[in-house]
């Protein structure tokens, strides 16, 4: 399997960006321990804090299935949420924190409806859930 990972806007701060929030584990830490706990899978990573780059990269159509976590475009991109609509492939959304328990307009995600399935609020360890999701 090809898996791919994209987070969007801000996620690049994992790690370091309000800790009491996000965790203090980098991305860079998660991919490496996703890696090692799944070899048999192929997983790519891509971040970006552009809308079009991350519709541009899931438009390469070069993967099997895919985690994404658009960080705050969740809640306003119906351009993703479009672009995610024609991925006729397994696709899970991920928040680190629960959106749920957040500010109103974190609650709200127009991208979920295009996805097979949405993990939030067990830190980076969403990411190992949605591979364990996808191997199902």
């Amino acid at each position: 399997m090809k898996l791919l990972i994209v987070n969007g806007a801000n996620l690049n701060l994992l790690g370091t960006r309000e800790p009491e929030i996000y965790g203090t584990t980098s991305m860079e830490d998660a991919i490496l321990s996703l890696k090692t706990e799944f070899p048999n899978i192929s997983i790519d990573y891509f971040q970006s804090n552009h809308e079009g780059e991350i519709i541009d990269r899931l438009q390469n159509n070069d993967f099997d299935a895919l985690i994404i976590n658009p960080g705050a475009f969740t809640h306003y991109s119906y351009a993703i949420a479009d672009c995610l609509k024609n991925i006729q492939k397994k696709k899970i959304e991920v928040h680190i924190s629960n959106i749920y328990q957040r500010e109103a307009f974190r609650q709200k995600s127009v991208t979920a409806a295009y996805t097979d399935g949405l993990i939030s609020g067990f830190g980076v360890g969403g990411y190992r859930l949605a591979v364990l999701s996808l191997l199902k």
